[in-house]
């Protein structure tokens, strides 16, 4: 289905408010975006790929909010952004987040909060020791990131 969407061409996706309240409760979702579309005036996603597409696409806006939302409070820019877990896994997310947002993601490991863990224990247990940043440089080493530039 990702590959499906990733061919949905861009005059055909739909950015809609991922975090409107009616996607808080389990549902049919396909629905629920339908009506929300309608409500805006928005063309509403047909077939699975173009929905899809509008989802991933209204998360990676959702997402670039955020990003710079954070670096406003922060007081600061940010150079990358770091997607890790599950999402690490979806490309086209990854992609539409870089564009979207105009910063590089780097995406990966998938099992980061597992691998954190599992290295915090075994410091504290003696079996490995070093800084947070020698975890880290031990974590660039043994799981290779992608990286997603911004095409826009």
């Amino acid at each position: 289905m990702l590959e499906a969407a990733a061919e949905v061409p861009a005059r055909d996706i739909t950015v809609f408010d991922v975090q409107d309240e009616r996607f808080v409760p389990p549902g049919d979702m396909p629905a629920r975006i339908s009506e929300l579309c309608g409500e805006r005036d928005l063309p509403s996603p047909e077939g699975k790929p173009q929905l899809v597409r509008s989802i991933i696409e209204s998360i990676a806006v959702r997402f670039a909010q955020a990003l710079n939302t954070a670096a406003d409070l922060a007081g600061r820019p940010i150079d990358v952004v770091h997607m890790v877990g599950g999402g690490s896994l979806n490309a086209l997310l990854c992609q539409a987040t870089a564009d979207r947002s105009g910063y590089p993601v780097v995406a990966g490991p998938v099992e980061a909060t597992a691998i954190g863990n599992l290295l915090i224990q075994a410091r504290t247990a003696g079996t490995l020791s070093g800084s947070l940043e020698d975890l880290r440089e031990l974590i660039t080493r043994t799981h290779t990131p992608t990286t997603y530039r911004p095409r826009i």
